[in-house]
C-alpha cells in the first residue's frame, strides 16, 4: 500500500513538471507565450510590419548625426562568446538585424559604436538612422535599453 501511494505521488509530480510553455507566432508576426495554466501573453508588443509596409531609409555614414569618421572601424568582438550565442540566435548579426528592423533602415546602415560583452550579458551601442541607440542582451534575449528618468 505504501509503495502504491509513493508511486502515485511521484507520478503526479512528474506530470505537473512535464507541462511546458510554448511560443507561437500569430498571422501578423507577433510572438505569443502560451502558458501551461492555459493563459497567454504577447512577447512582442508591437505587430511586425508587413514587408510591403517597411520603408527603407538609406543613410550614408558621412551624413549621420553620430559623426563618425570615414575610416571608422567597429570594435572587435570576442569570437568565443559569439560562437556560444550562435545557438540562441543572439550574435551581432542577429542584433543588427533587430536594430535595423526597429529603425526602418538597412543592416549596412547600423554601425556598432561600443560593446561591453560577457557570456551572460552584454551592452551594445549602435548608430542607426543617425541616432545613437543602446541595446542590452541578457542570455540570448535582446532588448532596447530604456532609461527611467
Amino acid at each position: 500500500m505504501k509503495s502504491f501511494i509513493l508511486f502515485f505521488v511521484l507520478f503526479t509530480s512528474f506530470i505537473s513538471f512535464a507541462q511546458d510553455n510554448h511560443i507561437v507566432k500569430t498571422d501578423d508576426g507577433r510572438r505569443v507565450l502560451l502558458k501551461a495554466d492555459f493563459t497567454w501573453e504577447y512577447i512582442d508588443i508591437k505587430a511586425a510590419n508587413a514587408k510591403s509596409n517597411i520603408k527603407t531609409v538609406s543613410t550614408s555614414k558621412e551624413n549621420t548625426k553620430c559623426s563618425l569618421p570615414k575610416d571608422y572601424v567597429e570594435p572587435k568582438l570576442n569570437g568565443k562568446i559569439q560562437a556560444q550565442l550562435k545557438k540562441g540566435r543572439a550574435t551581432m548579426n542577429h542584433v543588427k538585424n533587430k536594430v535595423a528592423k526597429e529603425y526602418n533602415c538597412n543592416v549596412e546602415d547600423v554601425v556598432l559604436l561600443s560593446v561591453s560583452e560577457q557570456k551572460a550579458k552584454g551592452v551594445y551601442t549602435f548608430c542607426a538612422n543617425g541616432q545613437e541607440v543602446i541595446y542590452k542582451r541578457i542570455g540570448t534575449t535582446i532588448i532596447k535599453k530604456k532609461t527611467l528618468f
